[in-house]
Parts: C-alpha cells; sequence; structure tokens
C-alpha cells in the first residue's frame, strides 16, 4: 500500500449479519473486528472488539431492526470514526460463488456484478447479500477499490473428474458441475500447516470446516482435490439448518407426491433440516450437547456419523491420509464432536491426545497422540485474513 496507515476493510455479508475486520499497512495487522446480526428480524446488534479483544462499541436497535444498506452504512460510519489518522485503501469482499469465470480474487465493477447476478441461482441464500453489501459500500465509497474473493476459487484447481456429475455433455456445459465451497477456510489452512509443521507442505490432508455451515476437503500438497459440497453448498454434510447431501429421488417424491413447490422444498433443504431439523431443538451445537432429548444426541450422532463417511471416501480420493484438521465454529470448540470423529477414524490410524483435545486450543495446535499414524490439528478459521491478502496483492499490482 502507498502509506503504513493505509488500511484494508473486510466485509463478509451473510443472510441476517454482517461481520467486519479492519487490517493495517502490508503487514495487515489487526485492527478492529466485528459483527451487525439480526438484520431484518431484529434486535440488530453491532459489537466491534480491538486486537486485544476489548470492545470498543455496542449497539442495539429493538424497535426498528436494520437491513443491509443500514448495517453497512452502520459498520462505515463507525469505521470511518476509529481511522484516526488512518486511510481506506480497499474493501474486500466475501464473495461465496464465482461460477466457472472467476477463480481468483476480481476486481469489482458493475459489469462484473452483472455476472455474479446471474448466478445468484446457484447460491439463492448467500450471494444475493454478498452483492449487496459490495453496491452498499460502492455508493459510499465510490472511489475506494473493490475485491471480490469466492469461496469456489480454490477449488477450481481440483481434477476435472473430482467436478464432474454424471449428466449429458449438453447439461454440464451448462456450468452444472461440483463447484466446491469454503474454498477461502481450505486456502488458509494450506498456508497455515507448512508454518506450523514443514513436512505437511506437500501432504495429503483432509480439512473439516464444520460450523452452521459445515464441508470437508481434501487436498494435496495444498491443492484441492475433492470436497464434499458440490454444485450447492447445500450438499455434503448436514450442517446447522442444511440437509447436505441427499437422494434426488426425495425432492421428485416431495414434489410429485405430496404437491409441493420449488420454493418450499428449498425451505425445507436450506432452512428447516440438519442439527436443527433432525433435533427439533435448535441448530446450535453448543445447545444440543447441553440438551438431554434423544433426539438432540441423534443429530449429533448423525453429524459425526456423516463425517466419518466423507473422510473415508476423502482418504480414498487422496490415496492416503497425512493429516486430519478441524476448524469452523464446532471444529474448533466441540472437544466432544472432536472427539468422536478420531474414535470412529482409528481404522485410519488415526489416534488424539485426550488432553491436548480437552484443553480446547485457540491457536493453530496438534492434539494427535505421539503414536498417531495421522496428525490430528485443530486450525482456527481466518477467512478475512485470507481476504485481506488478497485484496492487498490486487492493490499493489494496479
Amino acid at each position: 500500500m502507498a502509506a503504513p496507515n493505509d488500511c484494508i476493510v473486510v466485509i463478509n455479508a451473510g443472510s441476517s449479519s454482517i461481520k467486519f475486520t479492519l487490517f493495517k499497512g502490508d503487514a495487515l495487522e489487526l485492527l478492529v473486528k466485528g459483527s451487525i446480526d439480526n438484520l431484518y428480524s431484529g434486535p440488530t446488534r453491532f459489537v466491534a472488539k480491538g486486537a486485544s479483544g476489548a470492545i470498543l462499541g455496542e449497539q442495539t436497535w429493538t424497535e426498528a431492526p436494520l437491513d443491509h444498506a443500514a448495517g453497512m452504512r452502520h459498520l462505515i460510519d463507525f469505521v470511518e470514526q476509529r481511522l484516526d489518522g488512518h486511510r481506506i485503501a480497499a474493501v474486500g469482499h466475501r464473495i461465496v460463488h464465482g461460477g466457472m469465470h472467476y477463480s481468483g480474487p476480481q476486481a469489482l465493477d458493475e459489469t462484473v456484478l452483472a455476472a455474479l447476478d446471474a448466478l445468484v441461482p446457484l447460491a439463492p441464500l448467500h450471494l444475493p447479500h454478498n452483492l449487496a453489501a459490495v453496491r452498499a459500500m460502492m455508493a459510499m465509497a465510490p472511489g475506494v477499490p473493490q475485491t471480490g474473493c469466492f469461496d469456489t476459487a480454490f477449488h477450481t484447481a481440483q481434477p476435472a473428474l473430482a467436478q464432474a456429475f454424471a449428466l449429458p455433455a449438453a447439461i454440464t456445459d451448462l456450468g452444472i458441475r461440483r463447484y466446491g465451497f469454503h474454498g477461502l477456510s481450505y486456502e488458509y489452512i494450506a498456508s497455515r500447516l507448512p508454518q506450523a509443521d514443514a513436512r505437511l507442505a506437500g501432504a495429503r490432508v483432509v480439512a473439516a470446516h464444520l460450523g452452521n455451515g459445515a464441508s470437508m476437503c481434501a487436498m494435496a500438497a495444498g491443492r484441492s482435490m475433492a470436497s464434499t459440497m458440490g454444485f450447492t453448498a447445500v450438499d455434503g454434510l448436514p450442517m446447522g439448518t442444511r440437509c447436505g447431501t441427499l437422494d434426488p429421488g426425495v425432492v421428485l417424491y416431495l414434489i410429485d407426491e405430496l404437491g409441493w413447490d420449488v420454493a418450499a422444498v428449498q425451505k425445507l433443504l436450506y432452512q428447516q433440516s440438519g442439527l436443527l431439523g433432525v433435533s427439533g431443538i435448535s441448530s446450535d451445537m453448543r445447545v444440543l450437547e447441553q440438551s438431554e432429548a434423544p433426539a438432540a444426541r441423534l443429530a449429533i450422532d448423525l453429524l459425526v456419523y456423516r463425517i466419518g463417511r466423507e473422510l473415508g471416501s476423502l482418504a480414498a480420493a487422496l490415496g492416503g491420509l497425512d493429516a486430519l484438521v478441524f476448524s469452523g465454529g464446532i471444529g474448533e470448540n466441540s472437544v466432544a464432536v472432536r472427539a468422536a470423529v478420531c474414535r470412529d477414524a482409528a481404522w485410519l490410524g488415526v489416534a488424539l491426545d485426550a488432553d491436548a483435545n480437552a484443553a480446547n486450543p485457540r491457536e493453530v495446535a496438534c492434539i494427535s497422540a505421539p503414536h498417531s499414524k495421522v496428525g490430528v490439528w485443530v486450525v482456527p478459521a481466518n477467512e478475512e485474513l485470507m481476504i485481506a491478502r488478497h485484496t492487498l496483492d490486487l492493490l499493489q499490482a494496479a
């Protein structure tokens, strides 16, 4: 960047929340991070913290919840008040879907946004909100460069066979293929592991990003080889409210036999299934782990079982396994889920250090036993830093 006090703002807009992070200088020093939650439904809550975790700002709107545009306005006003001699040099956005054409970070303008609008049917619950945040930022800061970083980009390097469905070419040529998601998280893991252990630079790794959205990725020497999510972000593992892999015949049955329309099916698959649907209690793993209800236990057991099934599949795609990585809200915080997954993966040579796991490390850490044939790691997700790195690279190349 041009000056040491230049900053990059990273925006991660979801369906009902906006996360933001402010990084300073070429070293990308963390200055502020925060979020604004419960947009539309309310009460909308804003909180921002400094690098040390100290709260810098809080506010709650109880009577009139904010929308994305108002939320972005509040965030930018807050950031501008905190700049104190710093200048926003660029803004990086997390964008869930880049389709077939965007395989890396992209400078955003109206032409690119129009192309991304056409992809909304591929990610209907995510992409409209990603793009709304971009447009709001463009309107408020028209002279500031905007960069899009795509969750699908990391997976574009997968072998062609890993991306293909067994469909006629006329369908495949329309762009119907396996895209994979959570790519920014996996890209960060791929960059971080060799720093923790140089032997992992060329390793066969399965990473599990487990949170409200959950997926797994097979990586060889830091390159994506296969992933559990496919054409959409509803595929693969059960998630907070998403069903994961489902026989297409179930969808046909709901439509043909029960008379459901597309909107009802979409709501079921994306918002009423997963941990919430199975348990009937909550989509939050913390709530389920504290519950004594049999349905809560069933939801957890089903997730663990599906992780084990996918782990075997991804290890097969790699021809073996050297390391297993946990990331995301559940992966980083649930001692019990990590223990259960590793217990079921003993056949692969996975052996957990129970004490290291119970310590619930907050930094990158190895939690496998010394005799384990497969290293087990916890790598806290940091998609924001990857977005900042990409944004800085584009800014310096301009």
